[in-house]
């Protein structure tokens, strides 16, 4: 089982930040939440906030992750597990430090983005939570 966090950053005005893989990598193209894969016995949260500093730079304090909604996925011979959390405090501008698209959407918007399998059923677990 490979499990792997992301982020759900979300401004002010209700737009959600999602990067675009970049060329040359696994699913080069589609459309993901930030975040990345665990290294053995890291808690969740420490990852998470160490791959958006990673790959956005941006600062999250592991207390402002909300732990939101997760998916599961086949990847190949692999079975992935994907933790999705808000955030809404960060410090710093999130910048594409690894090559990535970066863009601001309406949750709305999502739908018609193509995304890796266990980014899709997300969208309809983050709409509901952040409508209620």
């Amino acid at each position: 089982m490979l499990i792997v966090t992301a982020a759900a950053l979300i401004r002010a005005d209700g737009l959600i930040l999602l990067q675009k893989r970049p060329e040359g990598r696994d699913m080069a193209g589609l459309w993901e939440f930030p975040g990345g894969k665990l290294e053995p016995s890291e808690q969740a949260e420490a990852a998470l906030a160490r791959e958006l500093d990673e790959e956005l730079g941006v600062s999250v304090d592991p207390q402002n992750l909300a732990p939101t909604c997760f998916a599961s996925a086949k990847i190949r011979d692999k079975d992935l597990l994907l933790l999705l959390y808000c955030c809404r405090e960060w410090q710093g501008t999130p910048q594409p430090l690894e090559g990535q698209e970066l863009d601001w959407f309406a949750v709305k918007d999502m739908y018609r983005l193509p995304m890796p399998p266990a980014d899709l059923p997300l969208i309809d677990l983050l709409e509901r939570i952040l409508r209620d």
